[in-house]
């Protein structure tokens, strides 16, 4: 699986998000969530205020238990964290066995703070929506089928990005209205609407009030999203 190319699109454009359907998964691996639908044109401001606003409940969160964890989607050996560091990285990657399952090191710039990661232990894989904010957000709700496939998403190559340890760390469960990271904030927020929209996801009072006033802060940019 590679989508390469469509991330090097997200970044060129900056705060063009582009949300594309997810490749179909063999029974064994991450189940597919849905159809997807086609894909909807909007802005960021427009897609900010059609977010449907609705009480977050995050009682009764396991990720481990509701979510599980990377899987092998392609049967590739590369589970998903291994096909983001691939996607990403601006060079060919080394691995740690002639099986190319485990990346060991190459060359990334994590958007978070721009800067350069050489090995592959000093990034963590960020769900931009994690997953304890999509369980308050309506995934409570689903079947362990789709947020399995949430939690796997290499549809959409803003749902997850290798970014700096320390700060995925400093950001842990919090929405935008308690942490945005220091570089590239509209295109964050653009990220976190389209992935709400995309998977159908709520937000809460004070997480929207945040969302508008910083999408009225960034450029107005067009985003093209497919539900899933």
């Amino acid at each position: 699986m590679n989508i390469k190319s469509g991330f090097l699109a997200l970044l060129a454009a900056g705060l063009l998000v582009t949300a594309v359907a997810p490749a179909a998964a063999p029974a064994s691996a991450a189940p597919a969530a849905a159809s997807a639908s086609s894909a909807d044109v909007t802005t960021l401001q427009e897609a900010v205020r059609a977010l449907p606003v609705a009480a977050e409940d995050n009682l009764g969160f396991d990720r481990d238990r509701y979510f599980g964890h990377w899987v092998d989607a392609d049967g590739d050996c590369q589970d998903t964290r291994a096909e983001v560091l691939v996607q990403e990285s601006k060079g060919s990657p080394n691995y740690t066995s002639a099986q190319r399952c485990t990346v060991a090191n190459s060359r990334w710039v994590t958007g978070f703070d721009n800067r350069t990661h050489k090995s592959a232990t000093t990034v963590q894989i960020d769900h931009t929506v994690p997953a304890h904010e999509a369980w308050g957000s309506g995934a409570r709700s689903w079947t362990q089928d789709r947020r399995i496939a949430f939690y796997n998403d290499l549809g959409y190559p803003g749902s997850l990005n290798a970014q700096p340890g320390t700060l995925t760390k400093a950001k842990q469960t919090s929405g935008p209205e308690g942490w945005v990271p220091p570089s590239n904030r509209c295109t964050y927020i653009a990220q976190w609407i389209t992935v709400k929209t995309r998977w159908g996801l709520t937000v809460d009072s004070s997480e929207k009030a945040a969302l508008v006033r910083s999408a009225d802060a960034c450029p107005t940019s067009r985003l093209s999203i497919t539900k899933i």
